[in-house]
């Protein structure tokens, strides 16, 4: 198989290093090629948007997967309008569309699945669920998009902000949140591949929990004092981070297991945390 990534970042970069051997040729997009030293293995072309090189729109014609993990702008999806020729040239090949578990909205901290009604408020949400149905009529439903919960890992972690001193514990009573560990997205993009997955599946963790907890706990394993609390109606957070807070559901990932068989490395934040303090985060 030959895979393109439209949009080779945090995600996708771990993809790659966990299953880059399943395919005989990986190309992808980044912004500046000079920067990407960590992505030898893969052909790399600079993409910001507007008019592609050939090349770009040449590989991507030529590819049997395609992962995308480009959001949308203001403008609408800069991929879609890129490359929506190629990708209505008839030939067949595997979409795996890499959106938001945000798309769900506010439910007051109630359980949500796939089939819950979107509650989209805000224009990034509004236009992510556009891209997921133009991803769907581009790739000709044989699509998967992938809504992912709050993305952390290997040098992108409670251990990590602890350790630079920029993790705070901003108290919003009843608010709570999914995350899901890179390598858990890497293992859900595969399952989809093998299995053929089409439609939407939730990739999160099985334990929602309040932001608060998850630096506490980092700060247990680290043997120092948790950040001071910070009331949110009070806290100074830029309008973006408050809007995340405006959102509080539990999401469910029964899906994801049972129709993809995934089987989670970290189910919750602990384990996730615990791995990453042994493996030297952190310190």
């Amino acid at each position: 198989m030959r895979l393109f990534i439209l949009g080779l970042g945090y995600s996708a970069g771990h993809f790659v290093r966990r299953f880059g051997r399943a395919f005989s040729h990986i190309a992808g997009t980044v912004r500046d090629p000079g920067q990407r030293k960590d992505l030898a293995d893969v052909e790399l072309h600079a993409f910001a948007g507007g008019r592609p090189a050939d090349v770009t729109v040449k590989r991507i014609g030529e590819a049997d997967v395609l992962l995308v993990s480009i959001p949308p702008g203001s403008a609408g999806d800069p991929a879609l309008a890129a490359f929506g020729d190629v990708l209505a040239s008839g030939r067949h090949r595997s979409v795996i569309y890499l959106s938001t578990i945000g798309v769900y909205g506010d439910h007051a901290g109630g359980w949500v699945d796939e089939s819950t009604p979107p509650r989209a408020v805000f224009d990034r949400t509004r236009m992510r669920l556009t891209a997921e149905q133009a991803w769907t009529e581009a790739g000709n439903g044989d699509v998967a998009i992938l809504r992912l919960a709050g993305i952390y890992g290997p040098g992108r972690n409670a251990l990590a902000t602890l350790r630079a001193g920029t993790a705070r514990r901003i108290i919003k009573p009843g608010q709570v949140f999914n995350r899901i560990h890179a390598d858990d997205i890497a293992s859900a993009i595969m399952a989809a591949l093998r299995h053929q997955g089409t439609g939407i599946y939730n990739v999160c963790d099985d334990e929602p929990a309040p932001p608060q907890d998850v630096i506490t706990y980092a700060a247990q394993l680290m043997g120092i004092a948790p950040p001071p609390e910070e009331p949110f109606e009070t806290a100074e957070i830029s309008p973006m981070a408050r809007s995340f807070y405006a959102s509080s559901a539990r999401v469910s990932n029964a899906k994801l297991k049972h129709e993809l068989g995934v089987t989670l490395a970290y189910p919750t934040y602990r384990h996730a945390l615990d791995a990453l303090w042994h493996a030297g985060e952190g310190r």
